[in-house]
């Protein structure tokens, strides 16, 4: 039996219950520190107690997801890819790997950039700035998307690549002191006593965090280059061509997934935009409270996939059945708790972020509508990532267009015009439910051929 501080211990013979314990805390406890650090804009912004500071972040909110749709087409895609690769014991491959995920992503993120410099304005109008809100709204995306864009980029990328040979420590590293340091930075950058820059402010704080936490990362593949796979050599790059399908079957869907979500906030922001300044600023706030049940999901899914793609390549399908069970278990259970109070607490959650009584109400009621989507979602996240790690790129493409984008758009102009502006607040339940139903569907099937 191999040791425990063997590199494939966690993937091959450490108990499944400790195996996924040691992969999804850290991971878990990243995404919560990313999702804290999100929060602060929001909150420190929110102190100001001005709705139109707090409506300019909710518009570039869109914007910003799509970062992580570039990063998870490089970052997921080269994650899964290169466990997969571990586990037919092909190091070279893996290598080759990362190097292409890693430039592929760099250079993506500075094209994106300068595409959102030089259409910003459309951009932020189409996802709802108004007049009001707009100049706020520009100067908080240059920095954030425009100028942070990169760093924000290759901090997701890599911290999946790192996890992916299973130092899931090390990647919760990186991505925790971009969190912490944004939230220390917070403060400073946005309340007046201080430098009183506002949003713009806390757009400073999130850019200079992200390039932060990806020189860790850079660092950290420095000082380990001769005990890690994880080559960054663009050298590896002539060799881009055998390894990009494999990127690309597991990456594209999830970026897609991502960027439809883009083309979902923004036409809800759009909708309720159509209301007032107040009914938008407590969309940001709810979008930013239903991010726990979220961010944790997305955190078990993602410590998840090296052993699900390791183990589906090294041709153990019931270790891999016995991880994705418990992930999913643990992922539901806590968007069951978050369910409960949710509902219980929406208006005392709200007036943490805000004490404009209107913005308040608004946020209370969409809050109640929008977390019912929460379970259904918990499972669903860990099914398309199971798609992702074994190479399903069927399975996990209708899925993840099925959760964002394809029924988004048609529901918000059915709910809108019979529900009115709380009808647009039930199309992502609907969404996910829809989703999660075409996501059993195709798992059983897999199950079906596995057993034959």
């Amino acid at each position: 039996m191999k040791k425990a501080t063997d590199r494939t211990a966690v993937f091959e013979v450490m108990p499944v219950p400790q195996a996924v314990c040691r992969q999804i805390v850290p991971a878990i406890a990243s995404q919560m520190i990313a999702l804290i650090y999100n929060l602060a804009d929001t909150y420190f912004v929110g102190m100001l107690n001005e709705p139109n500071q707090t409506a300019a972040i909710t518009v570039v909110y869109s914007s910003f997801v799509m970062l992580t749709a570039i990063s998870n087409l490089c970052g997921v895609g080269g994650a899964s890819a290169l466990s997969r690769a571990l586990g037919k014991k092909n190091t070279e491959a893996a290598r080759g790997i990362a190097a292409l995920s890693f430039w592929g992503g760099l250079g993506l993120a500075f094209l994106f950039s300068l595409l959102f410099l030089i259409f910003a304005e459309p951009v932020l109008i189409l996802c709802g700035a108004t007049p009001d809100v707009f100049e706020t709204a520009y100067r908080y995306a240059l920095w954030v998307v425009v100028i942070g864009g990169p760093g924000t980029i290759l901090n997701n990328l890599l911290s999946n690549l790192v996890r992916a040979e299973g130092s899931a420590a090390a990647a919760a590293a990186g991505v925790s002191l971009g969190g912490v340091l944004n939230i220390i930075l917070d403060p400073f950058f946005v309340l007046p006593r201080f430098l009183g820059l506002g949003a713009v402010g806390a757009g400073i704080a999130t850019a200079f965090s992200n390039l932060a936490a990806a020189l860790f990362f850079l660092l950290y593949l420095a000082v380990r280059r001769r005990k890690t796979v994880l080559s960054l050599n663009p050298a590896r790059l002539r060799y881009a061509g055998r390894y990009i399908g494999a990127i690309l079957t597991s990456g594209f869907p999830s970026a897609i997934q991502y960027a439809l979500t883009v083309v979902a906030i923004a036409a809800q922001s759009k909708f309720v935009s159509l209301y007032t300044t107040e009914a938008v600023a407590g969309l940001g706030i709810v979008k930013k409270l239903d991010q726990l049940p979220l961010y944790f999901s997305i955190g078990v899914s993602n410590g998840l996939l090296p052993l699900l793609a390791y183990n589906y390549s090294a041709g153990n399908q019931e270790r891999r059945g016995k991880i994705f069970r418990l992930g999913c278990s643990v992922s539901l259970a806590f968007s069951l708790l978050c369910l409960v109070v949710y509902e219980i607490f929406a208006p005392q959650l709200a007036s943490l972020f805000i004490s404009d009584p209107l913005t308040i109400r608004y946020s209370a009621g969409f809050l109640r509508c929008m977390v019912t989507a929460m379970p259904m979602m918990s499972v669903c996240y860990p099914m398309i990532i199971q798609f992702q790690a074994m190479g399903k790129f069927k399975e996990s493409m209708v899925c993840s267009v099925l959760r964002k984008g394809v029924l988004d758009i048609p529901l918000l102009f059915l709910m809108n015009g019979i529900f009115g502006l709380y009808g647009c607040m039930w199309v992502q339940p609907i969404v996910d439910t829809v989703s999660l139903l075409a996501a059993g569907a195709f798992y059983r099937q897999l199950r079906k051929t596995e057993a034959v």
